[in-house]
């Protein structure tokens, strides 16, 4: 993508209204505008960055075994009406009629909409265990939309399902999304640690939260510093092994860490050394639930168990904000001049600075550089605009590029380009090709 042919309406100057870092560099980066209280368009940048975001959460709920499809962002009110939660969910539900004078609802999660589905085409043990998860946009009518899309009042959110014959068979499920989702914030760059929740209107005994430590997190946080320590780096697991995901839920969770709804100040007192208790704040990217039969009895959703008779199925759900997550990876990754994008979720893999646009030969090896880029599958986003040099350098540092490669006829006399990152600063002058391998490595691709 060339700049002078993109639409990035970046604003040199913070919006007066929007009070964390996260929001006012959203918005001056021209990721996203605001059409309503907590509702936004979603503008190019911002938009390659959710697609980036989603495809991760993709790849991982895949690689555990778990089913995409897609569920309607309006329900019918009778499905919520059978499971009881109709009337139970507050004002957050946004309950409208249709023409017909129906009682319809803008979802604000699926476990009803998916029951449905399940009763519907499963009825033996033998199509067991199951999970199905989509991501899809929804609703909640905040009291209070603040923070850009951390508290907004539309998202996009990943919510999965499974249905199990037995509670041993879902906490195995429970267990395998917790790796997943260990395993999807780290590929973003994010350190998110699951933390001992409540189940809230979702309901269920067993749930974790993932947050991700930031001072401008809304929730309070108390844990044991060495979960800070935790990676899971890149480990192979089975997620079929009963044992290995128990594993790595145990090493994960065995430490304290809770959020201030569930924190218990004489058990961590009691469990944690002095100097390794703290408190925070944090910013919730994920959540993962086992409740039961709640809603598969509540649903009639039962299945054949190969004696004769017939079970309500076990069930959780599991959600990750997918939205929420670009929020939290700004707020985790920022400095004065703007974002720094980890290489997980850049929107672009690197920026091609021309410092003399319109010079033959540092326009010719802007255009070599591009190519050589976009023919490894890599997407540069080369600043081609006629603007002064220090103009392009506070619009990618803005953005936050990992990479920037600056081409300029000074270095061009000496065979030379600049290879700058954009996390520590550091430079480095190399041969153009030299400096396409090098972002093919650290992106591992091979060179055309």
């Amino acid at each position: 993508m060339r700049l002078s042919r993109y639409f990035l309406p970046v604003m040199k100057e913070t919006p007066a209204d929007a009070q964390i870092v996260s929001h006012q560099l959203m918005l001056r980066t021209g990721m996203i505008k605001q059409a309503s209280a907590g509702i936004y368009s979603w503008l190019p940048l911002g938009y390659k960055v959710l697609r980036r975001v989603e495809q991760i959460v993709h790849e991982e709920q895949q690689r555990a075994g778990h089913i995409p499809m897609l569920m309607p962002t309006l329900q019918s009110a009778d499905l919520w009406r059978e499971s009881g939660r109709y009337d139970d969910y507050g004002q957050e539900m946004l309950r409208i009629k249709d023409r017909h004078d129906r009682d319809m609802l803008y979802g604000p999660t699926n476990e009803e909409l998916i029951t449905d589905v399940f009763r519907s085409y499963v009825g033996s043990y033998k199509d067991l265990p199951l999970t199905l998860y989509h991501i899809q946009w929804k609703f909640r009518d905040e009291i209070r939309p603040r923070f850009g899309v951390m508290r907004g009042r539309e998202f996009l959110m990943k919510d999965g399902y499974n249905f199990d014959l037995t509670k041993e068979d879902a906490l195995h499920a429970y267990n395998r999304h917790l790796v997943s989702y260990l395993r999807t914030y780290e590929r973003m760059g994010l350190q998110a640690i699951p933390m001992r929740a409540d189940g809230g209107p979702i309901g269920g005994d067993y749930t974790h939260e993932f947050l991700v430590l930031a001072e401008t997190g809304e929730s309070e946080v108390f844990y044991d510093s060495q979960i800070t320590e935790l990676k899971f780096g890149d480990r192979q697991i089975d997620y079929d092994s009963v044992e290995q995901c128990q594993g790595v839920l145990e090493e994960f969770t065995s430490r304290y860490a809770r959020t201030d709804e569930t924190h218990d100040g004489i058990i961590f007192n009691n469990q944690v050394p002095a100097e390794r208790q703290r408190s925070a704040r944090g910013i919730e990217v994920g959540q993962i639930f086992y409740f039961g039969t709640k809603y598969s009895e509540a649903m009639n959703a039962v299945v054949d168990d190969g004696k004769g008779g017939k079970v309500p199925v076990h069930m959780g759900s599991h959600g990750i904000g997918v939205s929420r997550l670009l929020g939290a990876l700004i707020e985790a990754n920022h400095d004065d001049k703007g974002i720094i994008w980890p290489e997980g979720v850049t929107p672009f893999h690197c920026g091609i600075v021309n410092l003399k646009q319109g010079d033959d030969e540092a326009d010719g090896a802007c255009e070599a550089l591009y190519k050589s880029l976009t023919a490894m599958g890599l997407e540069p986003l080369y600043d081609d605009r006629s603007e002064r040099a220090g103009a392009k350098f506070a619009t990618m540092d803005l953005i936050g590029l990992p990479w920037r490669i600056t081409v300029g006829p000074r270095g061009l006399k000496n065979g030379v380009v600049e290879l700058t990152s954009r996390r520590t600063g550091e430079s480095e002058e190399l041969p153009p090709e030299q400096a396409v391998a090098k972002i093919a490595q650290i992106y591992g691709v091979a060179a055309a």
